[in-house]
């Protein structure tokens, strides 16, 4: 049970961490209102899934070859997020306030197939969350934390979803939006540093064991 609240939690927090996909449901909701940012959200669960399922397979199959190579996907995926994040802090000065898509529901289903940061983000989120349940980990109950992690996903968009159609937060995007961006860039290497630190700390204990 420990082990799949881990998971929905990881599918939530996937979801709102902000990110790319988080910033353009921001957008669609702001210039077209929530119907459409909730077609864009639908169409996009089937990335979300996809580079999800693909982090915990990789996972389980670190865990199952050695420690070691679940250090080196840590430590590979900290740099990642901490290289989005100083992206992020430098917006373009001309980021818009708003997005408006013809067919939300298909530009979501691109989105989240074609998002090459869909999958660094999901391994560093569930690298960082199951780090200490190595023993737990295996490919017997990955269909079980799939389920889970796809509960968190669609709980997640419903919030998120709710939360776009306010119109509080879509006149707060409209106004800052380049603010909202370095925010994400700011979360972003905040949490690649926690993935770092986490992947260095039990390299060193192990080093100081062997």
């Amino acid at each position: 049970m420990p082990l799949l609240i881990t998971a929905l939690a990881g599918g939530a927090i996937y979801i709102l961490v902000p990110g790319p996909a988080f910033v353009a449901v921001l957008g669609i909701g702001a210039s077209q209102g929530r119907r459409a940012a909730a077609r864009f959200v639908i169409g996009n669960l089937a990335g979300d899934m996809l580079w999800n399922a693909l982090a915990l397979v990789a996972l389980v199959g670190a865990h199952r070859i050695g420690p070691a190579v679940f250090d080196a996907l840590g430590l590979a995926c900290g740099a990642y997020l901490s290289f989005l994040g100083l992206r992020a802090l430098r917006p373009p000065a001309e980021a818009a306030s708003g997005l408006s898509v013809s067919r939300p529901l298909l530009r979501g289903l691109a989105f989240g197939l074609v998002n090459p940061k869909g999958y660094p983000v999901a391994l560093a989120t569930f690298t960082a969350l199951l780090a200490g349940s190595g023993g737990s980990l295996s490919f017997a109950v990955l269909p079980t934390l799939l389920a889970a992690v796809w509960c968190g996903i669609v709980l997640a968009d419903g919030v998120l979803v709710l939360a776009v159609g306010a119109g509080p937060v879509r006149r707060f995007y409209q106004r800052h939006t380049r603010w909202v961006s370095r925010f994400v860039g700011v979360l972003f290497i905040g949490f690649g540093a926690h993935v770092l630190l986490s992947a260095c700390g039990d390299i060193r204990l192990r080093l100081a064991r062997g």
